[in-house]
């Protein structure tokens, strides 16, 4: 039946920690998709960006203009918000930087190995590539569109085909035009043949060469801060951790739950059977105390019996020898009943005021034959206390342990008995004897019933005591005493007003 309840303790416990790992293992998939959303959102915010850039670059010309750098990098550095949008960069055919606002922006290199999407720690780059009309590199065959012209604000003229002439320097008859072979400019300069415009007179050579090199824009580039998806991702983490720690929690509750109900279930059914055990020797308690008390009777007639014979013995020695030895049995036999009985009867301490030092000299009056019998010398504390206490009870504890005391000392010993206020308003009181004490192995064992350290003992008097002491709820303690005897020390006793 163990067997089985612990089989299934086990199987629940087991069932119990996998839902907790199910429930964290399933929270930490979907943060981990909630992450991969917010950086697919990201990146699709950053190229809805670029294109929206793409429409506003392409609507700064107008009717093939060229557009100036500066009017650019002013539409753009109008869109840039710190801890949103960070940099925007335009580059070129070959990747050069036509105009920026921002943030300079690094790594193109490896933004180009990224396949155009590269995360840092605090942004994210994205490169996306623009249709603005624009050609690549120098002009082929179709007719040049407007271009934007990095040089400076000088460069707003229009470079437009001339009717009736297509691109390449041919008319529309497909004939080749007088500039096919180059023009001259203000200077004279050659042009390239393909290209179908002489150098203007106010732009010199090398800036016509660069503006024929950088007149196609292919992509955009812009830098997006990831402060907010952090912020959302961590938040998220956050969330779903708390929600595993309350699986985990409610796993680890509900084990505990389980393992205190199956605790629960095991001591109702001890309790159960502990209190049939009680019941049990209850009644076999009380059997016995109404058969010891019921074997008194005829040992008082055996002992009145023997008393007789020895008195009517005579000259018999023999038979005076035999009934003294009856009379002696029956005494012994009669203390250890009544050592049983006492033992036997429920202690429920009534407490009223006690005279500590009257009750002491009580007792000592009590066992004045044996204290003068082995000479012992007795002393006790003149200081007065009196204390909360059931008299009738108090009265047979400390006869107890006094007689105990006489009973381990030898001739000449002494008795002493000390008591004194503690701090804490309580009192103390102290039995010390200069006999050969108690070992330290023996000093809890003595207090249970039947254990004696003497040959002809019955091992209940210090059994009633500790009895009598739990119904006060005292305490009792046996101490060694230097250089030699025992101390036994009962604490926690409450004084109480004279009355």
């Amino acid at each position: 039946m163990r067997w089985l309840a612990a089989r299934r303790s086990i199987g629940l416990y087991a069932a119990l920690i996998g839902g907790g790992l199910a429930v964290c293992g399933w929270q930490w998939g979907e943060h981990r998709r909630f992450r991969e959303v917010a950086a697919q959102s990201l990146i699709n915010r950053g190229r809805d960006i670029t294109s929206t850039l793409g429409i506003v670059v392409s609507s700064q010309r107008r009717f093939g203009n060229l557009v100036a750098k500066e009017r650019i990098e002013s539409a753009l550095q109008a869109l840039i918000h710190p801890g949103e949008l960070e940099s925007i960069a335009i580059l070129g055919a070959t990747g050069e930087t036509i105009a920026s606002a921002g943030r300079p922006i690094e790594q193109m290199a490896e933004l180009s190995r990224a396949g155009g999407v590269l995360w840092r720690e605090k942004e994210l780059t994205l490169m996306n590539l623009m249709d603005l009309g624009l050609s690549g590199g120098v002009a082929d065959d179709r007719t040049l569109p407007a271009a934007v012209v990095v040089s400076g604000p000088r460069m707003t003229k229009a470079l437009r085909s001339p009717p009736g002439r297509g691109a390449g320097g041919r008319s529309a008859e497909g004939r080749p035009t007088a500039g096919s072979a180059g023009g001259t400019g203000g200077e004279g300069s050659q042009v390239p043949a393909r290209f179908p415009y002489a150098r203007p007179a106010w732009m010199d050579q090398e800036e016509f060469d660069a503006l024929i090199r950088t007149q196609g824009v292919h992509s955009l580039v812009i830098s997006l801060s990831t402060g907010e998806m952090r912020r959302l991702v961590r938040g998220d983490f956050l969330l779903r951790s708390m929600v595993s720690l309350l699986a985990a929690g409610a796993a680890v509750i509900s084990a505990l739950a389980w393992r205190n109900f199956s605790r629960n279930s095991e001591l109702q059914i001890r309790l159960i059977k502990a209190g049939e055990m009680n019941s049990h020797l209850a009644q076999m308690n009380f059997a016995a105390a109404g058969l010891a008390h019921e074997t008194r009777n005829p040992l008082n007639l055996i002992r009145g019996l023997a008393q007789s014979i020895t008195h009517q013995a005579g000259d018999a020695p023999k038979l005076r020898e035999h009934a003294s030895a009856i009379i002696e049995e029956a005494d012994r036999v009669t203390v250890q009943l009544n050592q049983f009985i006492d033992y036997s009867k429920p202690r429920q301490a009534h407490l009223a005021p006690v005279d500590v030092p009257r009750l002491v000299a009580d007792v000592a009056r009590t066992l004045l034959p044996d204290l003068e019998d082995k000479q012992i010398t007795f002393e006790a504390e003149t200081a007065p206390l009196t204390v909360a206490a059931d008299e009738q009870l108090f009265r047979q504890a400390l006869f107890n342990l006094m007689l105990n005391a006489v009973q381990a000392v030898e001739s000449g010993g002494q008795i002493a008995v000390r008591w004194r206020t503690t701090e804490n308003g309580e009192a103390t009181l102290e039995i010390r004897d200069n006999g050969p004490g108690v070992a330290e192995t023996d000093r809890t064992e003595i207090f249970k019933p039947y254990v004696t350290k003497r040959p002809k003992g019955v091992g209940l008097g210090l059994a009633i005591v500790q009895q009598i002491v739990a119904a006060h709820h005292w305490e009792i303690a046996c101490l060694p005493l230097e250089p030699r005897g025992a101390n036994f020390r009962l604490s926690h006793l409450r004084p109480a007003a004279p009355g």
